[in-house]
């Protein structure tokens, strides 16, 4: 695609952090080979969905990615950022004369979706040159950023557990489940790309999206056709431009306009008690049911208030106008040509006081479907899962050596020390640290060799990993 390119078109001697430009002359004489890690130290989650190093690996490393233009215009560059040469000229000069100008390392990584525990080796770089010792920490900046996909990926997960789990409480099926938190966060995503990669990861777990970006990463990058859908929805100005006494005629107009399948329908403009009592449950009442009839389903949005309270005087104001049923778990359920969505202040903290005031009130989780905006794509960083990259062996003057830090201010920050490879004992996920693995059961895959990637991974394939066991025994039974 156009708005994502491929590996080669943008100048990775530019794609690092200011101080490891002058790191080649930093590490001991005669060092051949470095070998680095990323892991989730810890943090909010105790598993990490792992997504997106796949786009990284595309996006910018597959590849003659290394030009004789790209190394002049970095060392014109650093010269005059730093005031003196202090740029590996020789150092990119010979990975473009001896390597064509693909980067010559080694990078294994779990499978994408996997589902890990944090303390865990999730992919290990090392250089495959012994020449090019200094590249494997060049390109920490640049692979770091998986953390964004997979804490967005391991965010939406876990919120996707909450959601599973009430319906298995409340609800005859799992089945509207891939549907149930719907990706409102292109607008409050700090760059087209971002929303791109965050919107992929989201969807990963679920398959409602408004964020347009994410699909097409997921098709640029996963080879999915279509990974996300939507309806026809209004928004307030499409609404209050008809006027507050013309609202009845903006809801009509929706129902007429779009006469078959799903519509949402925001109804806090001004009043969202009366709209639901009157507008809807009278006034639009015999449209509302007649447009049913032909399966389409009117999903009723309020858009503030206080999100538990709230949904559930909704749910009990369209069920006493619209009449309820109740299922097989015994909980109530709006007709099917009635739904609700909530999509103000929806984040991890907050579903569960919803789905449990809905609960307690005897209404299924069924009638409800989520929509989540800066809270899914933005409201997170780096130390959320506590991502970091540290350096575990090295190869100096023919000498292997076990590479560690251990901060006495901060047992946290400790590393892992030497050749890493992660394998499941006894049904736990192990990290194997100082070379102490059994290569046969290692799970860490290579996926990218001297610029060539080796593994490319689909999104149903990604998908299929991260699912929930509780959806993945449902398809069984």
């Amino acid at each position: 695609m156009a708005a994502y390119p491929a590996g080669g078109s943008e100048n990775i001697l530019l794609l690092t952090d200011s101080y490891k430009v002058t790191h080649h002359q930093q590490y001991p004489p005669n060092t051949t080979v470095v070998c680095s890690y990323f892991e989730c130290r810890g943090g909010k989650f105790p598993t990490t969905v792992f997504f997106g190093l796949q786009y990284i690996l595309k996006r910018f490393l597959i590849g003659a990615v290394v030009t004789k233009e790209k190394i002049e215009e970095a060392k014109a560059l650093y010269e005059e950022h730093f005031g003196r040469d202090v740029f590996n000229e020789d150092g990119w000069n010979y990975i473009l004369t001896q390597h064509k100008g693909y980067l010559p390392l080694r990078i294994k990584a779990v499978p994408e979706g996997s589902v890990i525990p944090t303390k865990n080796v999730l992919f290990t770089v090392e250089n495959t040159d012994p020449k090019c010792y200094w590249l494997t920490n060049y390109f920490e900046t640049l692979l770091v950023q998986v953390w964004y996909p997979l804490t967005v990926a391991t965010n939406s997960r876990y919120q996707k557990e909450i959601i599973a789990r009430y319906l298995d409480e409340t609800a005859d099926n799992l089945l509207g489940l891939p549907f149930k938190l719907h990706d409102f966060g292109f607008r409050g995503s700090t760059s087209v790309e971002s929303a791109g990669i965050g919107g992929a990861a989201h969807l990963v777990n679920f398959m409602g999206t408004d964020t347009i970006a994410g699909i097409s990463t997921a098709k640029a990058f996963y080879s999915c056709p279509m990974a996300g859908f939507s309806i026809p929805a209004a928004e307030h100005s499409t609404i209050t431009t008809w006027g507050q006494k013309g609202e009845v005629h903006a809801f009509r107009n929706m129902l007429t306009k779009f006469p078959t399948g799903l519509v949402a329908v925001v109804s806090d403009s001004y009043d969202i008690w009366n709209a639901c009592s009157t507008v809807w449950g009278k006034e639009l009442k015999d449209l509302v049911e007649e447009r049913g009839k032909n399966g389409g389903t009117l999903v009723v949005r309020p858009d503030s208030g206080d999100p538990p309270e709230v949904v559930v005087k909704v749910l009990e104001i369209l069920g006493a106008k619209f009449g309820s049923t109740t299922n097989t778990k015994g909980y109530k359920m709006l007709p099917p040509y009635l739904r609700v969505i909530q999509g103000d202040g929806i984040s991890y903290e907050t579903l569960e006081a919803i789905l449990e005031n809905m609960k307690n009130n005897k209404w299924s989780s069924d009638n409800l479907v989520f929509g989540s905006g800066g809270a899914l794509l933005q409201r997170l960083d780096r130390d959320t899962q506590k991502c970091a990259f540290k350096c575990s062996f090295a190869v100096v003057n023919g000498k292997e050596i076990s590479v560690f830090k251990d901060p006495i201010t901060d047992p946290g920050k400790k590393s892992k020390r030497g050749q890493l490879s992660l394998e499941i004992h006894d049904g736990r996920y192990v990290t194997m640290e100082e070379g102490k693995g059994d290569p046969k059961k290692d799970i860490l895959v290579t996926v990218f060799e001297n610029g060539k990637l080796l593994k490319d991974y689909t999104f149903d394939e990604v998908r299929h990993r991260a699912e929930l066991d509780i959806v993945k025994q449902s398809m069984l039974q």
